[in-house]
């Protein structure tokens, strides 16, 4: 009788012993003796759950070489587990036929290698844990770098199948428009001026925010979803905002964008980003966006081509603050210039009124001051 089983126990088999991993914790005694050949899912002991009785004389196994439980009763298929050898190798076996321990194979999944490019290195050529971790270290390629190779898993991978969908699954363009921030630079020094007894630092995305919310009321066509071969148009503006995390990005909702006054909108916000970073957002947080603001301005990005949150139609890509230059007359004037990047999708609204949409949000923060009406 061995001791409790966790991860793996070993077996006799003809070349000795083999290591086979179980799925179940518990007592393992072996049926099979030392020194008996076995066939591949030939039973060749028993696991017992801690307190079950064990009896001096094991049952005989039925001849079923998919046996999976021991006794009549389909019930009591939890106990005791039968433990059986390894399945041989062979050419042109797949995958389930590769001789490899479980724990070998989940990996081998959540990696996405092939396990029939694993060279095994255990009892009879069988693929161990190690055997694919040193896989996933290999480079592919003969002059490829080193490197490792990690799962795709939890926030990335939801990212990654999202935005794939997105792209796949819309008529996306992006057009650019350029905003002359002078007004904007005034207004935001003023108000954290103003409310820095209350602890408020309003930012330049929160002026966009507002902005786009007035954009939205006035231009309904941007704040619709395509579901069904049907275009859904909303009253209320709920606008997400992404933050960017160290996994990836999330998107919680600003809701009723445009019936909130800035200052109102500029708390519930960083609060939201704040929520966001501290992993304490709730469900209802997340949910019910109609429109998508993004910004990479403070990562010294001038432009960019955002990708649509959908089922949303629209989302709005904000650059970073630069120095510029209008004329009036012949001299030359400094001014504070930034572009927005939008994407549309084509099947929801043509260019024109897209064109329409941004132009509004451009209008509203070079004459900023409408924000606070």
């Amino acid at each position: 009788m061995s001791p409790t089983a966790s991860a793996s126990t070993r077996v006799p088999c003809s070349t000795g012993w083999l290591d086979v991993d179980a799925e179940t914790a518990g007592i393992v005694k072996h049926l099979a003796a030392e020194g008996t050949t076995l066939e591949p899912g030939d039973v060749v002991g028993y696991i017992y759950a801690d307190g079950e009785e064990i009896p001096d004389v094991l049952p005989a196994p039925k001849p079923n070489r998919d046996i999976a439980v021991v006794g009549d009763d389909a019930a009591e298929a939890q106990s005791p587990q039968p433990a059986t050898a390894a399945p041989a190798a062979g050419p042109g076996r797949s995958d389930k036929r590769i001789p490899a321990s479980p724990v070998a194979r989940k990996l081998a999944t959540e990696l996405g290698i092939d396990l029939a490019t694993v060279t095994g290195t255990g009892p009879r050529g069988r693929i161990t844990r190690e055997d694919v971790e040193n896989a996933a270290k290999t480079p592919a390629t003969a002059g490829s770098p080193a490197g490792t190779t990690e799962p795709m898993t939890g926030m990335r991978r939801t990212i990654a199948e999202r935005m794939h969908a997105s792209l796949s699954d819309s008529a996306q363009l992006t057009m650019h428009m350029e905003v002359v921030m002078d007004d904007a630079v005034k207004l935001r020094a003023d108000l954290i001026a103003e409310w820095e007894s209350e602890g408020i630092r309003i930012t330049y995305t929160d002026l966009v925010l507002a902005a786009a919310a007035k954009a939205l009321g006035d231009h309904p066509r941007m704040n619709s979803v395509l579901t069904d071969n049907a275009i859904t148009r909303f009253e209320t503006a709920n606008i997400g905002l992404a933050v960017a995390l160290d996994e990836g990005l999330i998107v919680p909702v600003v809701k009723d964008a445009g019936g909130k006054p800035l200052k109102e909108l500029a708390v519930e916000s960083a609060e939201l980003a704040k929520q966001a970073r501290d992993g304490t957002l709730s469900l209802d947080q997340v949910e019910g966006g109609t429109f998508t603001v993004t910004t990479l301005g403070m990562y010294g990005v001038d432009t960019f081509t955002p990708i649509l949150n959908p089922p949303q139609a629209g989302i709005l890509g904000v650059g970073r603050i630069t120095d510029g230059v209008r004329w009036d007359g012949d001299t030359p004037i400094k001014t504070a210039t930034m572009r927005l990047s939008l994407t549309w999708d084509h099947r929801v609204l043509d260019g024109a009124p897209a064109a329409e949409f941004l132009a509004a949000v451009r209008d509203t923060l070079e004459s900023p001051y409408r924000l606070l009406v």
